[in-house]
């Protein structure tokens, strides 16, 4: 990336959302009021050789914002984790081409990426490890993962931008297996609303630049976070993140008012400017309940 040139690859179905994702991220991060500080990701948008705008459109940026609180509201729960656990494991299904450990490294945490193939072949060219940094290549419903994480120091798992593109029996047989394996730890997800769900499985969703995202199967409202609690003994508590504040009229103002209102944020109403509004849960383990 120092001499200039790009790098070129091909990618498809949902490996090629780590792009998408990466996108927006740098679209965000180029303004100078941004509300995410993701250098990196401009950096890789500049180095990837893909028609970025072509494919994805010039993008709102009202998406671009709404993406990167939804990114800040992940970077802010794994700090707090580290402030607490500063040799703690974070452990990242699904990371793609996320830079988040350059945004929230404290100089001491581990980190464990858990991807496909394809994407690890490509997040190895663009992002070399530190010595804190592990990948281990295989499906996060591959539960030989768990067995990698020495849990003693406290683990964090993220899986953003990932559950919703698995099967609903899969994304809770996922959750249970980190309820299973991780007492004292959490799991940090992000979730599409069922209207958005559904409208992918029909294909029904496109980018301003005819990018077609892959079907989105599974699909949960903000009121439904009692049924992941009652479904695993090991789950002590369920808690939805509100996103932070963002700038102008709908991030700044109408978005938080969201949070405050029951009616309307039991069903986030659903039809917002821009694209769907997704729900960030933070899930903590125990001992089971007795």
């Amino acid at each position: 990336m120092a001499n200039g040139s790009k790098t070129g690859f091909e990618l498809g179905g949902v490996p090629e959302t780590l792009l998408w994702n990466l996108y927006y991220r740098a679209l965000e991060a180029r303004r100078n009021d941004a509300v995410l500080r993701d250098p990196k990701a401009v950096e890789l948008v500049y180095a990837i050789d893909y028609p970025f705008e072509e494919h994805f459109g010039v993008g709102h940026p009202r998406q671009a914002q709404g993406q990167a609180l939804r990114v800040l509201c992940f970077d802010q729960e794994i700090r707090r984790f580290l402030s607490v656990h500063p040799e703690g494991t974070v452990i990242a299904l699904g990371e793609g081409l996320e830079t988040q450990f350059w945004r929230v490294d404290n100089g001491r945490g581990r980190w464990l990426t858990v991807d496909l193939p394809e994407t690890v072949e490509v997040r190895r060219r663009l992002l070399p490890e530190s010595s804190r940094q592990r990948t281990l290549v295989c499906s996060a419903l591959d539960e030989r993962w768990v067995d990698e994480v020495d849990a003693s120091r406290g683990v964090l798992v993220t899986a953003q931008g990932l559950l919703m593109y698995l099967q609903p029996s899969e994304a809770h047989r996922l959750i249970a297996a980190c309820a299973r394996r991780f007492a004292g730890g959490s799991l940090l997800f992000d979730a599409v609303p069922h209207w958005f769900s559904a409208r992918t499985m029909r294909g029904e969703i496109r980018t301003s630049g005819g990018y077609r995202p892959p079907p989105m199967p599974w699909g949960m409202e903000a009121d439904e976070l009692g049924e992941i609690q009652t479904a695993q003994p090991n789950v002590l508590e369920v808690r939805e993140l509100r996103l932070p504040r963002g700038r102008g009229l709908f991030w700044g103002y109408l978005a938080p008012l969201m949070d405050v209102v029951p009616v309307v944020h039991s069903k986030r109403l659903s039809v917002l400017v821009g694209g769907q509004l997704q729900t960030v849960v933070l899930v903590r383990f125990g001992s089971p309940r007795r």
